[in-house]
């Protein structure tokens, strides 16, 4: 079993609190975006964001992933979106996550703020598709590794 750790260095453990899902199964490229929107955001407005992700109400803006990408008009700031569904799905599980650890340190959830979000790949699943010949081709899942950290701010 591998021994996972956070990329956000902790000088005092009780002042943070940690939530993470590990080799979770959608898209890297949603997981990134999703977290450079929802950095910095208290829990109740990061949530009713992925909420209306899942409701395809507001999209997810797409800074760094845009080429080919449709614009969106509830994008504010940045032309490119998308709806990541699944990736919004697991987010807001690792929300309920990152919440029930701080109501169990003690903190007010109202004013938790997530002050870092991290996603990045994990590990990658190699598969195979049978072509006509005897040939195949590669069809290989990255997993992702997603964090999140939060602070009581007053």
């Amino acid at each position: 079993m591998p021994k996972f750790r956070y990329s956000f260095q902790v000088e005092d453990p009780l002042l943070y609190v940690k939530a993470s899902a590990r080799e979770v199964n959608i898209s890297p490229k949603h997981a990134r975006e999703i977290c450079k929107t929802i950095n910095g955001m208290n829990l109740t407005k990061a949530r009713r964001f992925l909420q209306d992700v899942v409701a395809k109400k507001v999209a997810v803006p797409f800074r760094r992933y845009h080429l080919q990408v449709s614009h969106k008009s509830s994008t504010i700031g940045y032309a490119a979106g998308r709806y990541p569904v699944k990736a919004a799905e697991v987010f807001l599980k690792l929300l309920d996550n990152l919440e029930n650890n701080a109501s169990f340190k003690g903190m007010n959830v109202e004013k938790v703020v997530i002050v870092h979000a991290n996603a990045y790949k994990g590990l990658t699943i190699k598969d195979y598709v049978p072509r006509a010949f005897g040939r195949s081709s590669p069809n290989f899942h990255v997993l992702v590794h997603i964090e999140l950290v939060g602070k009581e701010v007053p």
